[in-house]
Order: C-alpha cells, then structure tokens, then sequence
C-alpha cells in the first residue's frame, strides 16, 4: 500500500458537515460511508464504523468549526478507529482547520495550538491532510505527512469575474492579506488598496488609514475568514466614507461567531460572499449573503489523491 495501491476509497464523515460530505461523495460518484458518531451519558464520543476499511483510501471529511472541541475530537478518534481496523491510508479532509489563528507566539507564554493540532492528528494516525485557506500557508510546515492546501479564492474570483464589475478595486483589509488581495486582482485586471489597521486586543480592530484610491470605484474586501466581522465591517464603513461607489466582501470561512450577524447586517455592503468550509445555518443568513460550494473542488482534489495525480494542476 506504501506505492499507493488501494483496495478502493470510501468517504466518512462526523457531525461537522455531514451536508458538504455528501454533496463531495455525490460528486465522486460514491456513498458516505456507514458510521455513528455519538455521545456516551458522560459527554465522551463514541465512534462505530460499520463497514469494512482493510485496505481503502479513507477520507474523513470533517471542518474543525464550532464546536471546534467537539468536532476536533470526532476528527481524531475516527482517524484512530481507522487506523486500528487497517485502513490503507487515513486522509483527513478539513474544509476549515480549527486553531489556525494561534500559529506563532505572538507574545510571552503564548502557546502555538495549529502546531499542537498538527501533533495530535499525527499521533492519531493521520497519514495526509487536505484543508482551504489555511490562515497561515507556514501551518504546513507544522506537519510531518503531507498537506493538500487548496485555495478558494479562485471560486471567489470566478464569480465576481462573471459580474463584469467596472472600475473595480480589490481591498486588504490589512497588511497580512496583501498577497491575497493581488492574487484576486491580477486576473480581474483591477488595481488593490490597503487597510492600515491597528488591533488593541482580540477580536477588536481600528482603521488607521486607507492606502490607495478607492474614490468612486466599486471595492471588494477580501480575507480567509470573517470571525466577529469587527475588521471587514469597520473596513467597509471607511471605504464608503472616503467616497467609495459601493463596497462588497468576500472570504471562505463564515467563522460568524459573537456579534457578526448584526454587525453585517449594519454594514453597508451590496453583497457578501462566503464559500461553504463551514455550515452556515438559516439563522445566520442575510438578504445579501451568497454562499458559493467548495464540494467540487474538494471532489477533485480526492479523486486526484487517490489516483496520484497532481493536485496543483487544479490552480494552473
């Protein structure tokens, strides 16, 4: 099995996502394998397998979101459930990856938890990861297996390519996003501008400066993820104060915890797109939220795994 001969593939998945699992196992032709994942009395998980995986290219696919303990332990007590009943290789297939923030010490005592996960789905018996828009691209380098890092921004950028903006220009919303932010402006042939934040504390964000001109043009704020939504709804009120014609965002991950919906609601942006790494429920859908699929390319990306093809031809 090392030179990558399977007995076949076979697609599981937790209470994460069960949604997006199947719309992927669709898409590849194939059923989501037979598995419960439930609680005992006590809170502890319990994990039966009820089909045979001696042998199979497993994929559990499971986005470590809220409750991101929770989801985080299904994820790796699957992965030991697999890899004690023989499984010819475990891939674990997380959309979004819990902790992705926390990926350096940003100052004394601090603990570096993306390595910590990366540790604990190793020791479990992961032998591959396949995850979008980590929040750092080094977090890679936390592990010792491989890691498939798909990017979502090219569906972002399909999309709004179809809307034929004119005088379009991407945004930052900080200095960290600026790669992202020339990635999606190159092939829109539209200039980027910069937010200039400062960040007192978590989750708590003040704009500081605007660079570039985004006088009168239509301007798309695009990031990994919008958590509290504090910095791209602070974003967007100074792009339309500084004499913006409309403003728009966009990032994969809806993270949406605390006060995001109300503060998106409030904002004054003509539309908001997310992909679906994370199951977005009805109560935190807005009239002007559109939610774009992952499962195809998530689809793609196995099907290559499986076959040994090559996984960056899918970005070309």
């Amino acid at each position: 099995m090392k030179n990558g001969v399977f007995a076949g593939y076979k697609i599981f998945t937790g209470n994460a996502f069960p949604e997006l699992a199947e719309e992927i196992a669709n898409i590849m032709g194939k059923p989501v394998g037979k598995a419960n994942v439930t609680k005992f009395s006590d809170g502890e998980i319990s994990v039966n397998i009820f089909e045979t995986v001696r042998g199979q290219d497993c994929f559990i696919v499971q986005p470590t979101c809220y409750p991101v303990n929770q989801n985080l332990m299904e994820m790796l007590i699957m992965i030991d459930a697999m890899k004690r009943a023989s499984a010819g290789r475990i891939n674990a297939v997380m959309p979004y990856y819990g902790y992705a923030r926390q990926d350096r010490k940003a100052k004394a005592r601090d603990p570096i938890t993306s390595k910590l996960v990366a540790d604990l789905l190793m020791a479990a018996g992961a032998d591959r990861v396949v995850t979008m828009d980590l929040h750092a691209a080094q977090i890679q380098g936390y592990f010792d297996i491989p890691v498939d890092h798909l990017l979502g921004l090219p569906i972002l950028m399909k999309y709004w390519k179809e809307q034929n903006i004119q005088d379009l220009v991407v945004v930052s919303p900080d200095h960290g996003s600026v790669t992202r932010a020339r990635s999606m402006a190159e092939p829109l042939n539209a200039p980027i501008a910069i937010i200039d934040k400062r960040r007192p504390e978590a989750n708590k964000s003040e704009i500081m400066n605007i660079i570039g001109d985004i006088k009168d043009k239509n301007c798309i704020i695009v990031d990994d993820m919008i958590d509290t939504a504090g910095t791209i709804c602070n974003a967007g009120k100074a792009l339309m104060e500084l004499g913006a014609r409309s403003v728009s965002a966009g990032a994969t991950h809806a993270v949406l915890s605390g006060p995001a919906i109300e503060r998106l609601k409030a904002a004054p942006f003509k539309e908001i797109i997310f992909l679906n790494t994370i199951p977005i429920p009805q109560s935190k859908r807005i009239d002007n939220m559109k939610v774009l699929s992952v499962a195809p390319l998530f689809a793609e990306a196995m099907m290559r795994i499986h076959t040994n093809d090559s996984i960056s031809k899918l970005f070309d």
